[in-house]
């Protein structure tokens, strides 16, 4: 008779305790914006910058409109300008070298 191995009991930190323990230093000026607010306003059906983003910085109210961005939860991953289709995302790395450190890897 085989005995199949058994997978340990692992308990793992949820995303939200993950995205607790990065440490954020804020510039004061957001680093990201909207290149063309009626380009998300009038075309932007899909919102793949709002999908795509693990730390929930971009948010579309009702669906619809400019997304707004709570730059401080930036991870620094810059998905969102890979993911918007029109080439929209005004990305770039804090100005005065403040901005994300992280405690894991």
């Amino acid at each position: 008779m085989s005995v199949s191995p058994q997978a340990p009991e692992i308990e793992n930190d949820s995303m939200e305790d993950r995205l607790y323990t990065v440490k954020y230093e804020d510039p004061g000026d957001s680093h990201l914006d909207v290149k063309v607010a009626s380009i998300c306003a009038d075309s932007c059906e899909t919102a793949d910058c709002v999908s795509i983003c693990p730390a929930d910085v971009w948010r579309r109210e009702d669906g619809e409109g400019v997304p707004t961005i709570a730059y401080e939860n930036c991870l620094e991953c810059s998905s969102c300008r890979f993911a918007c289709p029109y080439d929209n995302v005004s990305w770039e790395y804090p100005k005065t070298g403040a901005g994300v450190t992280y405690k894991r890897g």
